[in-house]
C-alpha cells in the first residue's frame, strides 16, 4: 500500500497474489477435508456399529435359544448353564445401544465375548458366532 495517495499499489497484488491464493486454496481444502472426513467417519461408523450389533444380537439370540432349551431341565449341569446363559444375557442387556460415546464399549464386548465362549464351552459348541452367521446367510425360504 502506498503510504502517500491511500492507493493499493499494482505491483503488491501482483507479488502478493501467490500467497492469497495460496491462503485461500489451504482454506478451501480444509473445509473440503472436513466435509469429507465427516462423512467418511460416519460411514465407518455405521458399518462396524451394524457389525457389532449384529454379533451382539447373535449372541443374545444363542443365549435366549439355549435357555428356551434347558429351562425345564432340573439337573445341576442345566442349572449351571442356565446361570451362565442369564449372566450372557444381562451383559448384553446392559449395553447402551444408543451411546456413540461409550467410554468403556471395547471392554465391555470382550466381556460378552469371553461370556460367550464360556457358554459354549459349557454347551460343547463352536464358539465362532462367524460360522453360524455364514450358515444362516445361506439359508432361504
Amino acid at each position: 500500500m502506498n503510504s502517500e495517495s491511500g492507493k493499493e499499489d499494482p505491483f503488491d497484488s501482483i507479488l502478493m497474489a501467490d500467497n492469497r491464493f495460496h491462503c485461500e486454496a489451504y482454506k478451501e481444502g480444509l473445509l473440503e477435508g472436513t466435509r469429507q472426513g465427516l462423512l467418511e467417519g460416519m460411514s465407518h461408523g455405521k458399518t462396524h456399529g451394524a457389525r457389532l450389533s449384529t454379533e451382539m444380537g447373535f449372541y443374545y439370540g444363542f443365549a435366549f435359544g439355549w435357555k428356551c432349551l434347558l429351562q425345564n431341565n432340573t439337573d445341576a449341569k442345566s442349572k449351571k448353564r442356565l446361570k451362565t446363559l442369564e449372566t450372557l444375557t444381562v451383559l448384553i442387556q446392559r449395553f447402551p445401544h444408543d451411546d456413540p460415546q461409550y467410554a468403556t464399549l471395547l471392554q465391555d464386548v470382550e466381556k460378552v465375548r469371553a461370556k460367550f465362549r464360556q457358554v459354549c464351552s459349557m454347551m460343547n459348541v463352536p464358539a465362532d458366532f462367524r460360522e453360524y452367521v455364514n450358515v444362516a446367510a445361506g439359508m432361504s425360504f
